[in-house]
């Protein structure tokens, strides 16, 4: 039987266990600062701001770390997920578009000291270039290719307007980038191979906004408002209910 390669043989953990990971490193990153040697999946739970049952069965992904009647060993954990998500070695970050957003990026501490060594800032602005950000000197988005094969460059950050950031997205991929974090509100199109995740700020705080606006309904307000679009038991004007009907 032939050996099996690393990614056959890796762990088949669910996409959402993945999405928590980080935040159960940085719940046990704050017990270990705080001097918690051990900590119960209760403790755990409650720091990362979920259930414990959920917690349990993400941690089983993993293996087995905890101890019956002990709990979890803080820093032993606190390792165990850093490996598994990949924050034990040192990842290069390069980011394109040194706007409002990137330079708040770019100034970002918590990249560092998660993992992330930011090795470049990229702009298409020639008055942008020889600009220092958090020590970083902005140079041209032409050196995006060179940069990416000099560093070993596997994550790239989009921070620029939506209607360049296809065009980034595709000088990443062909210059090697393999993630994609992308702040620019626009889906992006990659090939297979390739993962891009999606920051949108004003879409969160649309869902918040969604939230409060339920908050100020009367009960039933929101079965009274689907009645009415529908024509029951009355009519909105034609014009709301097109609105309001539209995805």
């Amino acid at each position: 039987m032939s050996a099996r390669t690393s990614a056959e043989s890796a762990r088949d953990i669910p996409e959402a266990t993945v999405a928590r990971l980080p935040i159960y490193l940085r719940a046990l990153t704050s017990l270990s600062e705080s001097g918690t040697a051990t900590c119960s999946s209760e403790q755990l739970a409650a720091a990362a701001g979920v259930n414990s049952a959920k917690l349990r069965k993400d941690l089983s992904h993993l293996g087995s770390y905890g101890t019956r009647g002990v709990g979890y060993d803080v820093d032993y954990l606190r390792y165990q997920i850093a490996r598994e998500i990949g924050v034990t070695q040192d990842w290069p970050v390069v980011i394109v578009g040194i706007g409002n957003l990137g330079h708040a990026l770019a100034n970002y501490s918590g990249f560092r000291s998660r993992g992330f060594r930011v090795v470049a800032l990229l702009d298409a602005d020639p008055q942008r270039h020889s600009e220092t950000v958090a020590g970083v000197v902005v140079r041209p988005f032409d050196d995006l290719e060179r940069i990416v094969r000099d560093n070993g460059v596997a994550i790239g950050v989009i921070a620029t307007p939506a209607h360049a950031a296809q065009d980034v997205a595709d000088r990443m991929v062909a210059a090697g980038v393999t993630s994609i974090l992308n702040f620019a509100p626009s889906v992006l199109s990659v090939p297979e191979g390739v993962d891009v995740r999606k920051v949108d700020l004003s879409i969160e705080l649309q869902i918040l906004a969604y939230h409060e606006q339920r908050k100020s309904q009367p009960p039933g307000g929101a079965e009274l408002a689907a009645g009415l679009a529908d024509g029951l038991p009355g009519e909105l004007p034609g014009e709301l209910v097109a609105e309001g009907s539209s995805s």
